[in-house]
């Protein structure tokens, strides 16, 4: 539920706000699952703050009609593709990536990967191995598109690698 509320912010309309605040996110669940932790750590006092009881409800109503609709074309199957420790690893992974992307300032692809990281977030919600799967094949198009070609990515991690070992 992390993943798909960490997203939304991507759908901002102003450069670079909502990457800034849904990429460490998205990379904080991927993280995660690359380590294979079941349940999300956050910091205590992080942990304690949850949202109000209203704010959920009305979120629960705005989103309802939604996701009725989806959930006739969402279903679980295929789990081991969402059980399995090394698809967790993978999936783990790629949120990582797909995370410091979106941190990113590369022009107009906060909305491609907002969709992206939500169709990720309702494959694990629902536990639809075919949908993540299918999002693996986007992921690494998206990965291999905007971050290797365009040098993005391997800029961002040569800086954090060379920031770790100074």
């Amino acid at each position: 539920m992390l993943l798909f509320v960490a997203t939304l912010p991507a759908f901002i309309p102003i450069p670079g706000v909502g990457g800034a605040i849904g990429g460490p996110l998205t990379v904080l669940v991927g993280i995660h699952l690359l380590v294979g932790m079941r349940k999300l750590w956050l910091p205590g006092f992080v942990a304690r703050r949850g949202p109000r009881r209203a704010s959920l409800q009305m979120f629960e109503r705005m989103l309802a009609p939604w996701l009725v609709r989806l959930e006739r074309l969402i279903k679980p199957r295929m789990t081991a593709m969402i059980d399995h420790r090394a698809a967790s690893m993978f999936t783990g992974l790629l949120l990582v990536l797909l995370g410091i992307l979106l941190a990113l300032p590369i022009p107009f692809t906060n909305y491609l990967f907002g969709i992206l990281l939500l169709v990720f977030a309702f494959a694990l919600l629902e536990r639809d191995g075919l949908l993540m799967l299918l999002c693996w094949i986007a992921g690494i198009a998206a990965i291999v598109v905007f971050g290797v070609l365009s040098g993005a990515l391997a800029a961002a991690a040569t800086h954090w690698i060379g920031q770790l070992f100074a």
